[in-house]
């Protein structure tokens, strides 16, 4: 009995770290690409860089879009896929591009 009730609460807990894997980026520091090549990913977009952090394991780009509009993008930092954009009209946004 305590085995089945072991083993049903583990699968109920399955869902939600699927789901709370999905909210960061996972992966190894060695596959990281610099902050520099995220610097270069935003001027290209001709965003405006306030600053570039870490967060859930994500990088966090704070700056400005070209319409001059303050912006969060979260950026993958293996492959600088622009995972995240959210803006100060739009609150969460896919990339458009």
């Amino acid at each position: 009995m305590r085995k089945t009730l072991m083993i049903l609460a583990l699968v109920a807990c399955l869902p939600a770290s699927a789901a709370l894997a999905e909210e960061g980026c996972f992966v190894p520091m060695a596959d990281w690409q610099p902050r520099e090549a995220v610097a270069k990913l935003a001027q290209a977009r001709g965003w405006t860089v306030r600053r570039i952090k870490i967060d859930d394991g994500c990088y966090e780009i704070d700056g400005k879009d070209q319409a001059g509009k303050r912006i969060e993008v979260t950026v993958n930092p293996a492959t600088l896929e622009v995972i995240d954009i959210e803006s100060e009209d739009s609150g969460h946004g896919e990339d458009d591009d």
